[in-house]
């Protein structure tokens, strides 16, 4: 079985079944389960089950989360039970709330995806029988009708007037026509020009067949790109690189630093026990314990934002990296586009007519100038209307059901082509059932493929002669034409003339329809003939897929962020650049790379070619999986949108894939991090500003955090310098960083982003979680912190032994109101604290109200007071630390001013720190 190496599609219907052993009446019972054991099911690899157990262990494969786990792990070893149990309390909490989005992610996921057919009518031992289409082996014969989802990859052996829907293999808006004839062709062909098969997943849009299996399961096209998906590895985000380089930069100062403290201790003859509690005080204050906390609720509070604007994330990494991106590659058709074939020209009688409006509604007009046309009766442009409403097979009916049918919406069935020339004709109050009623239908020549028109025979009343309308490629129909009818009446054709208008459309990526009438019965019967002859030339009709209302608002936005947008398409080359020259992407006369072509560059020319190619057409899974990779090494953060089967493997590859949620298949939401639920280019661009927001948030929660426990750090080091106490007790800094100031930058996580986030340029992806820029404050603010808690120390007795108790929670209370001040100078980087809305992030109000309320509480609540050590203090105590306090207001003021950032001045791009 299947002993031949040439292709299917290059062999004749009787080589095909000698060589898959199969026959007219179809496999016998036996046969087919013989090779059902021998070759398996017909199943493509299925995506792995959501799990609660992997994507709970998944919240704790962080630097961050490992350095929490040895210091819980060292409290424990000493016994240091308050300390672990502070930090156990962080690690639960981080990962529930990671784990609980991820799972409702997934969840909502599973919701959208819906199931293909599982049902195949076959041939078996001559009767025909319906089987589960997982028990189809090649061989087998399986009948396909208008409605069928295609269940295996078939080698047609019949077709009449098949069509087929195989945009999610091959990117192609139109159906494509099939044909049961042998192609003769040199070389491989593409997926899209194998026009005598049929292929898994792809939907009968007219027309019925006859096929034999050829390959099923992992054989099949959409089989071979799912391994393919499965084979390719999802890449690290921006973030969770930021994060590891980060986590190792932490480890190594908690490290050294306390080796140091440890060492210049034990040198001036200070007690090992000491110097271990004072080691351990420094690595509890150079641990960040509430940042995993602030990311993973940044990003979560993200996610909500994004839900809400149609984006459901699946992993919450991916929301920072949609942020990070600097090229996004977008499909077209559905995500560009409405996926709803549009008339927007007519050539009728050498004039150019536009016509407005798009959708399934007939609302909208003809056009000329920019003035509405009144389409008179008889007139060529009535006829040519009435031409395309009546050759056709195709219904437009107002919708009766629920949602848009209470809008007064439309909904259509059959070919696209033939919908859209309904919807015009509507617009010019042409009726289709109310045209029969007037136009009896008597005869119909259906479209072929291999003859290019279609045809329409009628009769107006009883005794007149029939009148024929036809429908086709111009140069079929043109051919057909001795004359043409104009506003003048009838004339002699100029073929040349018309074909030249005709490619004058089609230069604007419009399909171009021509239509045609006779009237007499030599003209109905000529139609039924190989050549018809003796027609009335009557208009061209050019349509697409028109692009989304918001589609080039939203190009801009991105161009305007500095991200760079590549349309990457299945679809013909003059549609993909008039579509990507209406949207902004490319102009009209922007260079497109093809399939072909780009499978002839090396690596290296195809790098130089992506500098500045914006179209890519008639592109395969492999051609786009390698677009990405290139992209990738060439340094950007890649953002991939789709909704095909044939996208997978690079919504996978990409940082961040992005699958349609409405037209979107299984396969391509489940190779991605995020689904549109409205399958909107608009959708993408308002995620990456939600991105960008959740990667700000993170960055000003990290820079408060870490400037803090600096603070903290340097505090303790002095003190250890001077020889002094420590200010500060291990379970004290817990208190801080976990407990008080971790409700202030779990707020910071709330702000709403500020104006400009979006109009600035995309990050630098080798930049880290702090910039330079950022390291000079987190200086500045830990110096102005240490100094000022130490001197409060000192001030309050922190020499005298009676008194360092007393001492100590002066230094804890005077960090605690430095970190309640320097949260407001961490809500923006570049504007001055004073010039922001205090009211514009409720949550910080509300956190910093309550980390003072708690960390005064504890100092009269007995159970804290023994844990922690605290007691109240005096008035005048109160007094120094708010007046010392308030210094680190003034010194964040003093650098915003010196760096030219006050007031939200643009900044000089920042070098990376690396």
């Amino acid at each position: 079985m299947a002993s031949t190496t040439e292709p299917w599609w290059s062999l004749d219907a009787e080589a095909v079944y000698a060589d898959l052993g199969s026959r007219r009446s179809g496999l016998d019972a036996d046969e087919a389960a013989a090779r059902l054991v021998s070759i398996g099911p017909n199943r493509v690899r299925a995506p792995e089950r959501t799990r609660a157990l992997p994507i709970l262990l998944h919240q704790f494969k962080s630097p961050l989360i490992y350095i929490l786990l040895v210091a819980m792990a060292t409290s424990l070893a000493l016994a240091h039970w308050e300390d672990a149990i502070v930090i156990g309390i962080v690690l639960v909490l981080n990962a529930v709330i990671g784990f609980v989005q991820e799972y409702r992610a997934e969840n909502a996921i599973a919701a959208l995806m819906r199931m293909i057919s599982t049902r195949a009518t076959v041939l078996r031992d001559g009767e025909r029988t319906e089987i589960e289409s997982a028990d189809l082996v090649p061989g087998d014969l399986v009948l396909l009708e208008s409605g069928d989802r295609v269940p295996a990859d078939l080698r047609l052996v019949e077709a009449a007037r098949l069509e087929c829907d195989e945009a999610m293999l091959t990117g192609e808006s139109l159906p494509v026509g099939k044909v049961a004839d042998r192609l003769a062709a040199e070389g491989t062909l593409p997926v899209a020009e194998r026009r005598n098969m049929a292929f898994t997943g792809s939907g009968v849009t007219s027309g019925r067949a006859l096929g034999i299996v050829v390959a099923t399961g992992a054989r099949t096209q959409v089989g071979q790109i799912a391994e393919e998906i499965h084979e390719t590895e999802r890449v690290e985000t921006p973030l969770q690189r930021r994060m590891a380089q980060f986590g190792r930069w932490i480890g190594a100062a908690v490290v050294g630093l306390s080796a140091v403290a440890f060492g210049t201790g034990l040198v001036r003859g200070e007690p090992a026990a000491q110097m271990f509690l004072t080691a351990v005080a420094i690595a509890v204050a150079a641990i960040p314990e509430g940042l995993p906390v602030v990311m993973t609720i940044a990003l979560a509070v993200s996610v909500r934002r994004m839900a809400r604007r149609n984006a459901i994330v699946r992993r919450l990494p991916a929301v920072e990296a949609l942020g990070s991106c600097t090229v996004i590659a977008t499909d077209k058709t559905g995500t560009l586009t409405e996926n709803q074939m549009t008339v927007r020209a007519l050539d009728v009688g050498g004039q150019r007519f536009d016509v407005t409006g798009s959708g399934l509604e007939p609302h909208g007009r003809i056009e000329r100038g920019g003035e509405p046309v009144a389409v008179a009766e008889g007139s060529p442009l009535y006829l040519t209307l009435l031409a395309g409403a009546l050759a056709n097979e195709s219904d437009l009916r107002r919708h009766t059901g629920t949602g848009t049918g209470a809008d007064g919406g439309y909904v259509g069935r059959g070919d696209p082509t033939e919908v859209a020339l309904l919807v015009v004709a509507a617009k010019a109050g042409l009726n289709r059932e109310a045209l029969l009623q007037r136009y009896r239908q008597i005869d119909q020549v259906p479209f072929e493929p291999a003859q290019r028109f279609a045809a329409s025979v009628h009769r107006e009343r009883v005794h007149e002669p029939p009148v024929v309308f036809v429908k086709g490629a111009p140069e079929r129909v043109v051919a057909m034409c001795d004359r043409m009818l104009l506003d003048s009446g009838d004339a002699g054709i100029d073929a040349d003339e018309v074909l030249r208008r005709a490619e004058v459309l089609a230069a604007q990526g419009l399909r171009v329809l021509a239509m045609a009438v006779g009237r007499g019965e030599a003209e109905a019967r000529s139609v039924r003939g190989e050549s018809p002859q003796g027609l009335q030339f009557l208009g061209l009709v050019g349509m697409l897929d028109p692009p989304r209302d918001d589609a080039a608002a939203s190009v801009r936005a991105c161009l305007g962020a500095g991200i760079e947008v590549k349309m990457v398409t299945g679809d013909h080359a003059a549609t993909a650049l008039a579509v990507a020259a209406m949207v902004g992407i490319a102009a009209r006369d922007a260079p497109v790379l093809q399939g072909a072509e780009l499978a002839a560059l090396s690596d290296d020319a195809l790098r130089e070619a992506l500098r500045d190619v914006k179209v890519f057409a008639r592109v395969g899974p492999s051609d786009k999986l390698r677009i990405v990779r290139l992209l990738r090494e060439q340094g950007h953060v890649v953002a991939v949108t789709g909704d095909g089967v044939n996208d997978a493997p690079a919504l996978k590859s990409a940082h961040v894939g992005a699958a349609m949620g409405m037209m979107g298949t299984d396969v391509a939401k489940e190779a991605s991090e995020i689904v549109l639920t409205d399958d909107r280019f608009s959708t993408i661009s308002a995620a990456v500003e939600e991105g960008r927001i959740a990667f700000s948030n993170i960055r000003k929660a990290t820079v408060f955090l870490v400037s803090s426990g600096f603070g903290e750090l340097l505090a303790i080091l002095g003190s250890l310098f001077l020889g002094l106490r420590l200010p500060f007790l291990p379970a004290q800094i817990l208190w801080l960083n976990v407990v008080t100031n971790g409700v202030e930058d779990v707020a910071l996580a709330m702000e709403p982003g500020e104006p400009e986030e979006f109009r600035r340029p995309p990050r630098d992806p080798k930049e880290g979680i702090l910039s330079r820029l950022l390291i000079e404050r987190t200086l500045v603010v830990g110096i102005v912190m240490a100094a000022g808690t130490l001197a409060i120390f000192l001030l309050e007795g922190g020499t005298d032994e009676a008194r360092l108790g007393y001492a100590q929670v002066a230094a804890l209370t005077t960090m605690v109101v430095f970190q309640v001040l320097h949260v407001g100078n961490c809500r923006s980087e570049r504007r001055s604290v004073f010039a922001l809305n205090p009211f514009s992030n409720r949550f910080l109000l509300f956190g910093v109200g309550v980390s003072l309320l708690l960390h005064i509480g504890a100092m009269y609540f007995p159970p804290t007071q023994h844990l922690l050590r605290l007691e109240p203090l005096e008035m005048e105590t109160w007094m120094r630390i708010v007046a010392t306090a308030s210094t680190v207001v003034v010194a964040v003021e003093l650098h915003k001013w010196l760096r030219g950032s006050i007031g939200g001045a643009a900044l000089p791009q920042e070098e990376p720190v690396r």
